[in-house]
């Protein structure tokens, strides 16, 4: 596998990932459909955001592709290799072209090895240069990260946050891979950290012409960093468009309400009034409903919501939306 060729960096087509099953002495096991059915395309040099409250699959979905989880159905391509369905030597060697850089800087670091040696690592394990120019790479990664060359002999504990995910990223870049999927790099740390780290990404995205996959509960940090974002609900996507537009016209009533609980300095009137409350809990990813599984948490819920399943269709040009009531443009939220 060579890197990627074309437009696209990541195609994700009606992926599936589905947790139980079978049968036992009791009778047949529970399924936990915890993604399914999603479906997205990342373009090379971009970051397509990923956003959904506690349960809604999006960090299963970040796993499955990064072939941590075991896909149940669904293709994953990263350029023109069908990764979802590399097994054993093949899907080894093809790792070094899509990394991860994890959620706790203070537990996804080996606290055993050095600095320098967790970062060199990735390089020792698919043996990429040699010995002479896999150091001279780890003193180059530290340098992009903002890490001084003599913190290569400390070990993870001797860093303070930031610094860990700086470490964590140089180890990501080792490779120089295609897809950087974040599962949440920033939700650990103190705000102005998040700020250098963000920064950092950006600027090594625009250096290196890096793609990421960005995975998030923060709608700042989205709208900081990514390009499009798609929003998650119970295991699919329910909208999608770019980061302008879903800020500033969301349609989905999911979409509205996690907008709407975005604290800010400046509130006003309006914004209270048209301000969409969500009560309740998600229904089971066990037992799911028939129809639209936001429909009974919905302020705007139909009789026929209860009855069909919305799938995602486009609402103006680069805008897709699952919402039944979306096919009326007149449709409005009102306060609940």
């Amino acid at each position: 596998m060579s890197g990627v060729t074309g437009d696209n960096a990541l195609n994700v087509e009606n992926l599936k990932v589905h947790f139980g099953g079978g049968t036992s002495l009791f009778g047949a096991k529970p399924v936990v459909h915890a993604v399914d059915g999603v479906s997205f395309s990342v373009p090379a040099g971009k970051t397509f955001g990923i956003v959904g409250e506690s349960g809604s699959g999006k960090t299963t979905t970040a796993l499955a592709i990064m072939r941590l989880v075991h896909v149940t159905a669904g293709r994953v391509m990263l350029g023109d290799t069908v990764i979802s369905e590399l097994q054993g030597e093949d899907l080894r060697v093809a790792r070094r072209h899509f990394q991860i850089v994890f959620q706790d800087p203070y537990s996804s670091l080996d606290p055993r090895k050095r600095a320098g040696e967790i970062v060199r690592e990735p390089l020792d394990l698919m043996q990429i240069g040699t010995l002479d120019e896999r150091d001279a790479k780890v003193a180059k990664l530290f340098e992009q990260v903002g890490l001084r060359p003599e913190q290569r002999a400390l070990f993870p504990h001797q860093f303070s946050g930031g610094q860990r995910q700086r470490l964590g990223l140089a180890r990501a870049l080792s490779t120089e891979p295609s897809l950087i999927v974040c599962d949440e790099p920033v939700s650990a740390l103190d705000v102005a950290i998040q700020a250098q780290i963000l920064n950092l990404m950006t600027r090594l995205q625009r250096d290196l012409r890096l793609t990421y996959l960005f995975i998030s509960h923060d709608l700042g940090v989205v709208q900081h960093i990514c390009d499009e974002i798609a929003v998650m609900y119970l295991g699919q996507i329910v909208e999608q468009a770019d980061r302008v537009t879903l800020f500033k016209n969301p349609q989905h009533p999911y979409t509205k309400a996690l907008l709407a609980a975005v604290p800010t300095v400046h509130g006003n009137k309006r914004d209270r009034r048209n301000r969409v409350r969500v009560k309740g809990d998600p229904p089971s990813p066990i037992n799911l409903p028939k129809g639209c599984r936001f429909a009974s948490r919905c302020p705007v819920v139909e009789a026929r919501c209860h009855e069909t399943l919305p799938s995602l269709k486009e609402h103006s040009a680069g805008h897709k939306v699952a919402c039944l009531l979306n096919e009326n443009p007149d449709y409005q939220l009102s306060d609940n």
